[in-house]
């Protein structure tokens, strides 16, 4: 199998991953309370999005220090959509199918970050 050359950072696997990541969470967010709108929903979009913009930026970036640096606030914004999930389990916004599903995905980009950020780390 002939691998596929990486020129763009849609290219990347963690990158569409974390897109896919992107779309499901502002489809289950839509369900969401009105009031939350302006908090936990934006909350959870944005961490989203950052997700997503970070892994872009990075690639973007010359160096790899540069890089590593973009991928690592990408971990951050992971890490706190995972807490943001809680939360909208905890206080009745998501149902188990729901969560457990976007627990998932995240869950899988989070892997492939931390390979992303691994492969970085050993060309510095």
């Amino acid at each position: 199998m002939e691998k596929k050359k990486i020129v763009s950072f849609t290219d990347l696997i963690t990158w569409k991953e974390g897109h896919a990541l992107v779309l499901q969470l502002y489809n289950i967010t839509k369900k969401f309370p009105i009031e939350e709108r302006f908090s936990l929903t934006d909350q959870l979009r944005r961490a989203a999005i950052s997700v997503t913009s970070n892994v872009a930026e990075g690639f973007g970036r010359r160096s790899q220090k540069e890089r590593l640096q973009f991928y690592y606030l990408a971990h951050g914004s992971l890490t706190e959509i995972k807490n943001q999930l809680l939360i909208a389990k905890d206080v009745g916004y998501l149902n188990k199918d729901d969560f457990n599903s976007i627990a998932e995905q995240a869950n899988f980009v989070h892997k492939l970050l931390q390979g992303l950020i691994t492969k970085t780390k050993t060309t510095i």
